[in-house]
């Protein structure tokens, strides 16, 4: 079982090794595999496998798979990782991983807000061993605090009388076999539905997993959930989970186990060569980090942060208006608009490769926020533009007048966000 990383829009090939860094050959059977699970992946949502990568055929190189914006991990059913990392200016492999996983840390929706990088070795792992490095810490941390039993129904034919006497499968049953008794009864048990999802969890990244610290961790606790079943129908002991007070420390746990046994990230996908796929778009991790970066920089006592705001719409409610990023200054009400844009702007394309339709968003946000204000957040590429304001302006109306400030975000400085927030909020 291999890895095989790559970065946004990078691509593999499988007829010969290119000397070139944006192309990497994977052996044929494995560059087979992923085709098909491109061609047949589909999701419940709108996303499926062409969407995650592309498939083409160049001149002199052959058939190529290419990667969009999505990033995170492939698992093929044999075993085989397909790594996608984030391309992220003048970063190696290490701090890429750093900062996708400080990144993830900023989903509210998944669990990944316990993910640490103050341990180095951890950006150097592979996605996945990190992903499971997280699920048996969230495992163990919940058998410290001790595994919920609960009473279960049971009904079975047992040769003592116990529980309640099922008068008519009694009569069925055991007509003949006057020594037994058809029965239910209630014992209270370890073995409800979430410690058998659990255990399931544990006993498929046990398969997958090449980490020797990690394996051995897994042993461990899987030695913990002896007594209990694996899961026989996991779509059904999902639903059979329980949301009551007590359960609640079960929460994040049962996240990863959904995230792993489901694939519940940004995507759902399916197809007959895929294990799993734990995907995330770009533009939506870009925008969460940027969000609870400034949130963290800004004193929440002056400013409010809202992130895709839908206060406003352009016509009706079936054209809404959702900026990714609205601050407002409580005493003086004065409003900052923000969105982030995961795009490459240069000095070499067109208006620097800000779209037309981008503007003309950030135009609506001003006006209708009546902010004069308005931020577009790029990230950093070696080829940049520099920082840009434009300034629209039209006499006839009272207030037309809405600038829009273009600033570019190196993420491989910790202190990014908080320079906007010096530059554009602050002294704003």
């Amino acid at each position: 079982m291999e890895t095989y990383t790559i970065l946004e829009y990078e691509s593999f090939t499988r007829e010969q090794d290119i000397n070139h860094n944006s192309f990497k050959l994977l052996p044929k059977a494995t560059f087979d595999k992923l085709k098909q699970f491109i061609i047949e992946s589909k999701s419940f949502g709108d996303v499926d496998g062409l969407d995650i990568m592309s498939i083409s055929h160049k001149k002199h190189i052959g058939e190529v798979i290419t990667a969009k914006n999505y990033v995170g991990l492939i698992v093929l059913n044999d075993g085989t990782i397909i790594e996608i990392l984030p391309k992220i200016a003048n970063a190696d492999e290490s701090d890429t991983k750093r900062i996708l996983l400080n990144m993830l840390r900023t989903l509210v929706e998944l669990p990944f807000k316990t993910l640490s990088t103050a341990n180095l070795d951890m950006a150097k792992l592979p996605l996945l061993e990190v992903f499971i490095s997280m699920f048996i810490k969230e495992v163990d941390s919940l058998v410290k605090k001790g595994l919920k039993s609960e009473y279960l129904t049971y009904q079975a034919n047992e040769t003592a009388l116990k529980g309640k006497l099922l008068f008519n499968n009694h009569l069925k049953y055991n007509f003949v076999h006057k020594e037994r008794f058809f029965v239910e009864y209630h014992p209270y048990n370890i073995n409800r539905a979430e410690n058998k999802l659990i255990k399931t969890t544990l006993q498929y990244l046990y398969r997958l997993c090449r980490n020797a610290q990690n394996k051995k961790a897994l042993v461990n606790l899987l030695n913990l959930f002896d007594d209990i079943d694996i899961s026989k129908n996991i779509d059904v002991d999902f639903s059979n989970c329980s949301n009551t007070r007590d359960m609640r420390i079960y929460e994040q746990t049962l996240k990863w186990a959904r995230i792993f046994l489901k694939g519940n990230s940004f995507t759902n996908l399916q197809g007959t060569h895929l294990a799993t796929a734990l995907l995330f778009p770009m533009e939506k991790l870009f925008e969460s980090y940027v969000a609870e970066k400034l949130s963290n920089a800004l004193n929440c006592t002056k400013f409010t942060v809202s992130a895709q705001d839908n206060s406003y719409y352009l016509f009706n409610k079936a054209f809404s208006l959702r900026p990714d990023i609205v601050i407002q200054d409580k005493e003086s009400s004065k409003t900052i608009v923000m969105d982030t844009k995961w795009k490459k702007i240069s000095k070499s394309l067109f208006n620097n490769g800000i779209s037309q339709s981008d503007m003309y968003q950030m135009y609506a946000y001003g006006k209708k926020y009546n902010t004069q204000k308005t931020v577009l957040l790029y990230p950093q590429n070696p080829d940049n533009a520099t920082d840009i304001e434009f300034d629209s302006y039209d006499a006839k109306e009272d207030f037309a007048n809405v600038e829009v400030h273009i600033r570019i975000l190196d993420l491989l400085d910790e202190n990014c966000v908080d320079k906007i927030v010096k530059d554009e909020i602050i002294f704003c």
